[in-house]
């Protein structure tokens, strides 16, 4: 078994935001660190962030790595920044070392001069956007109330134009109940994304997340995926791929998850905050004030020692990470328990099933089952006439 080793780290380069969403996981959960740390990472802290880096992807033999520059907004942080972060994380890589760079963002300052410094350090875009004009702004608003899309509507007009497509990575987009699923889809659909990601909205046991009641048999969730599913499944050709969705079938044809929130996989994903401070998976952050926090930081300790740390590589992962009734569940394979912080509750910690069970259970069987169809419809077209 190999050693655990970091294959993307997300690197939060700014920790306050232009807009000011209501379910957003980082100013709205349980942790709010983000108070007291300095708004922009220094150029200091860069260096220690590209020394650790290098020194951890030598130690490895890894010879490529992501980094998402996050925030917060990234943008924010200003372009000479960034320009100089991603030149210096570069300049520190071990020979022959590939560095990909991505951005998340919510599109407000993506304009020409940000996507000019995206070519040319190769940074792929990705844009939060809940959909149509409606569906976007229940959440996504400034924080005198004004809603956001029109202006991340100008910003994806711009990124899907030809001479930006290579720079286009796709949409997130977190559910709400409470909007049309197809109408969402085709909100989003509109700006020719070439990827879309559907999220579940963070919760947990403790903390429930909108319209899911733990008790409740009922699958809101699973009953909207899978409205835009059928929908997706069906387009031929498909111009937009759905991260969920293709991870889903992937998995239930033996292949592999594309996506934290399905399958069993190791943790390898670090976040580095802009004082320093190295922590698990962000999402953490939505379950208890101190789920995140190793007490490691770039300044004094190595990638190989934060990687200890229970909310990184340090905590049980594969089976052993799950509740005895997902072992045992015929889909397991394939949720492989849910994204880790659905599965927390106060008092217990993580070693119970997803908040989203019942919703993952019928989404997953719902995929087997038109997948299955589709299989067996080609096996037949396969099999001579004489033989059948």
């Amino acid at each position: 078994m190999t050693a655990p080793h970091v294959r993307q780290v997300v690197l939060k380069v700014h920790s306050r935001c232009n807009l000011a969403c209501d379910y957003c996981y980082v100013y709205r959960h349980a942790d709010q660190d983000w108070r007291s740390r300095p708004r922009i990472m220094a150029p200091g802290t860069v260096s220690r962030v590209a020394d650790r880096l290098a020194a951890h992807m030598r130690r490895h033999g890894t010879e490529r790595v992501r980094v998402v520059l996050h925030g917060g907004e990234p943008l924010l942080a200003g372009l000479a920044a960034l320009d100089r972060t991603v030149r210096t994380l570069r300049a520190a890589l071990p020979t022959g070392a590939t560095l990909d760079v991505a951005m998340q963002t919510n599109g407000l300052l993506l304009d020409e001069a940000a996507l000019e410094l995206c070519h040319t350090h190769r940074i792929d875009v990705g844009v939060s956007v809940d959909g149509d004009r409606t569906a976007n702004d229940r959440h996504r608003r400034h924080a005198d109330g004004r809603g956001s899309y029109a202006e991340v509507a100008t910003a994806l007009r711009l990124l899907a134009r030809p001479e930006h497509r290579a720079r286009y990575a796709g949409l997130l987009c977190t559910v709400d109940l409470a909007n049309d699923p197809i109408a969402v889809y085709e909100g989003l659909r509109e700006f020719d994304p070439p990827r879309l990601d559907l999220l579940l909205p963070h919760g947990n046991w403790s903390v429930p997340p909108p319209g899911r009641h733990p008790d409740d048999p009922a699958t809101p969730y699973a009953d909207w995926l899978i409205a835009v599913f059928d929908r997706w499944y069906a387009e031929r050709p498909r111009r937009t791929g759905i991260r969920l969705f293709e991870s889903l079938i992937a998995l239930l044809l033996g292949g592999r998850s594309g996506t934290q929130a399905l399958g069993v996989a190791e943790p390898d994903v670090m976040t580095i905050e802009t004082n320093g401070t190295i922590e698990g998976t962000d999402t953490l952050k939505t379950t208890t004030a101190a789920a995140m926090r190793t007490g490691y930081d770039v300044f004094r300790h190595s990638f190989d020692e934060a990687l200890r740390h229970p909310s990184l590589a340090g905590r049980p992962t594969g089976m052993a990470a799950l509740a005895a009734a997902c072992r045992a569940c015929p889909v397991v394979d394939v949720c492989g328990g849910g994204l880790y912080a659905h599965r927390f509750r106060d008092g217990v910690g993580f070693a119970q099933p997803s908040v989203y069970c019942a919703d993952l259970f019928r989404l997953i069987w719902h995929v087997r089952e038109r997948v299955s169809a589709d299989v067996a419809a080609l096996r037949r077209q396969s099999v001579p006439a004489a033989h059948r």
